[in-house]
């Protein structure tokens, strides 16, 4: 999609618009992954959100991690990248340590739960499992794309 943008008379175009979204895929010592149940829509995924303008990508996640959840992370190394064709989100996904803090919900979360791998699957979709299951991997940086409901095949 081209976004026009008017100055006086003329229109220029304008490159695409993206927003720019970080996650932490925080895995306790025992496998045990940091999952959100969501307040907006009831879904479960990492806890993360919009990037900042001001932000490191490394500061951004420590940050929503903390706000949704209560925990503390250390952040570790990007595990993939993700990108939502439909809406234009680009998701960079930090794989995290625990470093403290006591589990808690927010505003944005209405649950928040240490999972398995296996309840990851069981419980998330497709496109928010994959990215923490590709963080347990160690193979990443994994590069992603989807349309919001299901991985698109690699072009």
């Amino acid at each position: 999609m081209l976004l026009y943008m008017s100055t006086g008379s003329q229109q220029h175009k304008s490159t695409p618009l993206h927003s720019v979204s970080v996650a932490g895929a925080v895995m306790r010592e025992d496998g045990r992954l940091l999952a959100i149940r969501r307040a907006d829509n009831g879904t479960w995924e990492l806890p993360g959100g919009v990037l900042e303008l001001p932000e490191t990508p490394e500061a951004g996640v420590a940050r929503e991690v903390w706000e949704e959840t209560g925990i503390h992370v250390e952040v570790d190394q990007l595990s993939g990248v993700y990108k939502n064709t439909t809406r234009g989100i680009v998701a960079l996904v930090f794989r995290c340590k625990p470093s403290g803090g006591t589990e808690r919900t927010s505003d944005e979360s209405m649950a928040v739960a240490w999972l398995t791998p296996e309840e990851v699957a069981e419980r998330m979709s497709e496109v928010y499992a994959v990215r923490l299951l590709d963080a347990l991997d160690g193979d990443g940086p994994h590069v992603r794309s989807h349309d919001g409901r299901q991985l698109l095949a690699a072009q």
